[in-house]
């Protein structure tokens, strides 16, 4: 990042959308995936979701990592007042992309921030609205049977094939991938200016 020296940090994400994104803007960085199940009966607005558990996953890696900056992440996808998650199976995926079709819907992702020695927690969120096109049965069947899209919120990916779907977007692009690049990097480069490397 920038040629300046860079705090030692962790993704706790097994997807590699959001690895990759790291990669782009030229972060080194550990992956330790951070095994957080999801319930999706708590009653907490969207947004709080979101935030929740992103912070969840951030901490349970960081309680063991104590040293290093860990990054949580979540991104659901919001109908009607409803999240939808990841699909579980070619049927949920089918279910989700027709009620998708042809409306509007927020992508919200949680963003943590975790680190223990350094006294940092922060955690955020950002939100796109995202609208598609009327899809037709052969669309759906296509992608689900295609890119079986079962890891993915909302059971699309607007970086694969399904950006063909997509009528525009309001808001951060890289937010719809899972990992809203430009809101990070203004709160990862005040931490990093700050950090105590004595603490290390």
């Amino acid at each position: 990042m920038n040629g300046s020296q860079q705090i030692p940090l962790i993704l706790a994400s097994g997807s590699p959308r959001r690895r990759e994104l790291l990669e782009q803007i030229d972060f080194e960085f550990e992956v330790i995936v951070s095994r957080v199940n999801e319930d999706f009966s708590i009653n907490l607005p969207p947004s709080e979701f979101a935030r929740y558990y992103a912070r969840a996953k951030a901490l349970k890696v960081a309680r063991s990592r104590p040293d290093h900056l860990v990054i949580g992440a979540d991104t659901i996808v919001v109908l009607d007042g409803d999240i939808l998650g990841k699909p579980k199976n070619k049927t949920g995926s089918l279910q989700m992309l027709k009620r998708l079709s042809g409306r509007s819907h927020k992508v919200i992702t949680g963003l943590s921030l975790q680190g223990i020695n350094q006294g940092i927690s922060e955690t955020f969120h950002t939100e796109t609205l995202v609208s598609f096109k009327k899809l037709t049965k052969a669309d759906i069947s296509y992608y689900i049977n295609r890119y079986q899209p079962f890891d993915k919120a909302g059971s699309y990916g607007i970086q694969d094939w399904f950006a063909v779907c997509v009528e525009k977007i309001d808001g951060c692009f890289y937010n719809v991938m899972g990992f809203p690049l430009s809101a990070f990097y203004k709160r990862f480069k005040a931490i990093n200016k700050n950090w105590v490397w004595k603490n290390i």
